[in-house]
């Protein structure tokens, strides 16, 4: 996915879902009956209405939504076996450092009316995949709404969860240690890495765990030993990808989709060379927030392999401020200075829009804008670049 005349547009993934949509998944998440038939009809239309929209508004590269999914990585509870039971996942400890902030934070959420990340099931049994049906619906579903937009988008694809954030979110209960729980995990996430591959679509694996699991699951212990932690997940997810087309495979990582301080966040730096062991050909990071835009300077010290490219995050899903095109563009040549070329950059988001249903902070008009402005920036650094 490079270029040498345009810089491509893309973004992380999930985008905002209709209110019927969202209502739909939160009584299903309370354990309340609804017709599973209206939320299929619901889930297509909304694919095809954000596939739609996309082509509209300039994306190349563009995604399903995950507007039939509940959440990025909840939705595997009912694609595969094994889970179970309810916990509560601790928040950020870098709320402890911030108590009115956390406070508020805590009574926004309790009036969201949403899907949470942070209360999610458990293994309780041997995690395998069951309902290949459900995902290979999800991507006739995609395909049939690509044909309908037109087809003429660069490329497309669809994510998956990385096998770390599964493990670390939906906690272990079962199995005897963490190594059996992620091996199986990965096993059973294969299925949709290959089906992604097999359909014609880019693979995009979201490992929020790469780094946001420092300030959860380790915040409280040395620094390298989370560093182990990205090696074993980073080994695992190559193992997974064995056999399948690098260039085909993209992997998204990043502190937390969600407003906070971040000032516990691990650097880029200190975990940087055990990501770019990953068997896959472009990255995606964000570099729009006020957190990390700096870090986009730490690839001139820790290069991409030559064959691989960078989708850099200028887009900043957790603010209604909606990014001039030349401050998009002006994120674009710096991170094409960084890289070394700008056929090897791509334009993205920091996150997705709405990485569980209802949870999003941007509304969709502002969505809508803010990716027509990544697209104007993007080509406005392509016309300054080649």
């Amino acid at each position: 996915m490079t270029s040498t005349k345009r810089i491509l547009t893309t973004h992380a993934g999930s985008l905002p879902r209709p209110g019927r949509l969202v209502q739909l998944y939160a009584h299903r998440v309370n354990g309340e009956p609804i017709d599973e038939a209206a939320l299929a009809a619901e889930g297509d239309a909304a694919t095809r209405a954000v596939v739609a929209r996309q082509r509209e508004v300039g994306i190349d590269v563009p995604s399903d939504g995950e507007q039939v999914r509940e959440g990025f990585f909840l939705y595997v509870q009912r694609r595969m076996s094994g889970f179970g039971g309810r916990w509560t996942r601790r928040p950020s400890r870098e709320f402890d450092a911030y108590p009115e902030f956390a406070e508020v934070r805590r009574q926004a959420l309790a009036t969201t009316k949403g899907v949470t990340n942070f209360s999610p099931p458990m293994a309780i049994g041997p995690v395998r995949y069951e309902d290949r049906a459900a995902n290979a619906a999800e991507i006739e579903g995609f395909k049939t709404a690509l044909a309908a937009a037109g087809d003429e988008f660069a490329d497309a694809f669809i994510t998956a969860p990385s096998p770390g954030i599964v493990a670390m979110a939906m906690k272990n209960d079962y199995y005897p240690d963490d190594e059996a729980y992620l091996h199986d995990v990965a096993e059973a996430l294969k299925v949709e890495y290959e089906a992604a591959i097999a359909a014609g679509l880019m693979l995009q694996i979201d490992a929020p765990d790469l780094a946001l699991e420092r300030h959860l699951t380790y915040a409280d212990r040395p620094v390298t030993d989370f560093v182990g932690f990205v090696d074993r997940v980073v080994a695992t997810i190559n193992k997974a990808i064995a056999g399948l087309p690098r260039d085909r495979i993209r992997l998204h990582v990043c502190w937390g989709n969600y407003e906070g301080p971040h000032d516990h966040d691990v650097p880029l730096r200190d975990i940087l060379p055990s990501i770019l062991a990953a068997d896959v050909g472009t990255y995606m990071m964000p570099f729009a927030n006020p957190r990390h835009q700096h870090e986009i300077k730490v690839f001139r010290d820790i290069p991409l392999k030559k064959d691989q490219s960078l989708i850099v995050g200028c887009i900043d899903t957790q603010t209604a401020y909606v990014e001039h095109p030349e401050v998009v563009a002006d994120r674009l040549e710096r991170a094409a200075e960084m890289v070394g070329d700008p056929a090897r950059i791509q334009a993205g988001t920091d996150c997705g829009f709405d990485t569980s249903a209802g949870m999003g902070r941007v509304t969709s008009d502002v969505v809508w804008a803010k990716l027509r402005s990544l697209r104007e920036g993007a080509d406005i650094a392509a016309g300054r670049l080649f």
